[in-house]
């Protein structure tokens, strides 16, 4: 159970890399989250 745990969280995690191809990506996709957020409570 817990081997199979493991095995679809680094299938999740291998995926959500490979959409952003690098850390620096990931960064820059969670700063653009923020900015659509800080910008929606401006409005």
């Amino acid at each position: 159970m817990m081997q199979r745990l493991l095995g679809w969280a680094l299938v999740i995690c291998g995926l959500a890399l490979a959409g952003c191809n690098t850390v620096a990506g990931l960064g820059k996709d969670i700063q653009k989250g923020g900015q659509v957020l800080q910008d929606a409570a401006k409005k």
